[in-house]
């Protein structure tokens, strides 16, 4: 599963950024690590870009760089 596939509410652990280069070291340097948890906060009108709570902050993000990030959903 993808970060782009969260629903709202739903909580993930980031698994992979599946990327190399400049996009992986921005994604990463945003608090995008694995084993950091997110949580889908919204998604603008159209669905992109969403907004996600990562580290406490909110975060937005295009589909296209949430597709790169995988992630596990969180129970509970």
């Amino acid at each position: 599963m993808t970060l782009d596939e969260l629903k709202l509410g739903q909580q993930a652990t980031i698994t992979r950024v599946d990327h190399e280069g400049p996009l992986a070291q921005r994604l990463m340097s945003l608090g995008l690590l694995e084993g950091t948890t997110v949580s889908l906060l919204r998604s603008a009108l159209g669905g992109d870009p969403i907004e996600i709570d990562v580290m406490g902050y909110a975060l937005s993000l295009r589909k296209a760089e949430a597709r790169q990030i995988d992630i596990c959903l969180v129970d509970g």
